[in-house]
């Protein structure tokens, strides 16, 4: 065999092994960790979790086959710790917990949002029929909500507070809280037999007390936030979009997805929905609150920087991104957002 025709086949035996050991045609994890919050708000991650559309989507861009694993967390302090602690590679929460995430780890591991997930309002709910405003809250209230300081319900408190109260003002209720997870602040709210007047929640639980005649709203972050605003995020590190970029833009077409089906198949999404994660509603229930105009679903970031700029100002993070997408990774093929 002539020499040149040796190297012709020697250099196609090359490129094809890089080829067969490239990103691209391979797994780039052989497992996709995800840990989330649970409720509406993460409804897209229900979706994708039931419909198996990540491992459709990684197996669609020749990375082979991954498995995918979902695990609900009570808090969004416990889920930041699993993906800054290396337990979990992605993390769907609330928008003020990944900002603190972004913040913290800016330099090192570089956490940025992929995608978008759900815009939603929500709401301070009470039973003391004397509470119509802030103002009308006194040392013999109490409210719950989860993790003090750094849940979104925490920072639209603070951001409440400060509307209500004045610059500078906008820890003035914080003696009042107290750290309860949604489905637990639910149940000690309706019992009516504790110090907990008012319980600032989110989709469905807010709605579930509502149901109570017992119970009135005093605001929905839509009147703090100026409009509707994005409620969670998808998240991951930086280190782990490096090692596998080709991945991440997979788990965000497969975000993308879900949402759409969502929007075109509402019915489908509250079956999956409710078979995932049961709560004490009928199925027409869980579908009317898909289908509330306070609930929306999509992949580009809508209103994220009134909570960037409110925690800057206030010193609760120490970075200030100069614009939304600082805050998320090119590979969500995100257009317009805010």
């Amino acid at each position: 065999m002539p020499t040149v025709l040796r190297f012709s086949r020697l250099l196609a035996l090359v490129a094809a092994a890089m080829l067969a050991f490239s990103p691209a045609a391979r797994a780039e994890v052989k497992q996709i960790r995800i840990v989330r919050q649970i409720g509406l708000g993460y409804l897209p991650l229900y979706v994708t979790q039931d419909l198996h559309l990540i491992e459709k989507y990684v197996q669609a861009a020749g990375l082979g086959e991954v498995s995918v694993s979902y695990l609900p967390l009570g808090t969004s302090t416990a889920i930041n710790s699993a993906v800054l602690s290396g337990d979990a590679d992605f993390a769907g929460v609330g928008v003020p917990p990944f900002l603190i995430a972004w913040d913290k780890t800016r330099g090192n591991l570089d956490v940025r949002a992929v995608v978008a997930l759900n815009e939603e309002s929500i709401f301070l709910n009470s039973i003391n029929p004397a509470v119509k405003t802030l103002q009308d809250f006194t040392d013999r209230d109490r409210i719950a909500l989860p993790a003090p300081k750094v849940s979104l319900q925490a920072i639209v408190l603070a951001m409440a507070a400060e509307q209500a109260f004045g610059p500078g003002n906008h820890d003035r209720l914080d003696h009042l809280v107290v750290p309860l997870s949604h489905a637990d602040g639910l149940t000690v709210l309706l019992s009516g037999k504790s110090e907990v007047t008012a319980h600032l929640t989110s989709s469905p639980f807010q709605y579930q007390e509502l149901a109570d005649p017992r119970v009135h709203r005093v605001f929905a972050s839509n009147d703090i936030t100026g409009g509707p605003a994005t409620f969670s995020v998808l998240y991951t590190t930086g280190r782990f979009r490096d090692a596998n970029s080709a991945l991440v833009k997979a788990v965000a077409d497969a975000v993308a997805e879900a949402i759409r089906l969502i929007r075109d198949d509402p019915a489908r999404a509250a079956e999956i929905y409710a078979r995932i994660d049961p709560q004490s509603m009928s199925l027409d229930q869980v579908r009317a609150l898909i289908a509330n105009p306070d609930n929306s679903y999509a992949t580009a970031p809508h209103n994220i920087m009134k909570y960037a700029d409110f925690m800057a100002r206030t010193g609760l993070n120490h970075h200030h991104p100069a614009g939304w997408r600082d805050l998320f990774f090119a590979e969500g093929g995100i257009g317009d957002g805010s």
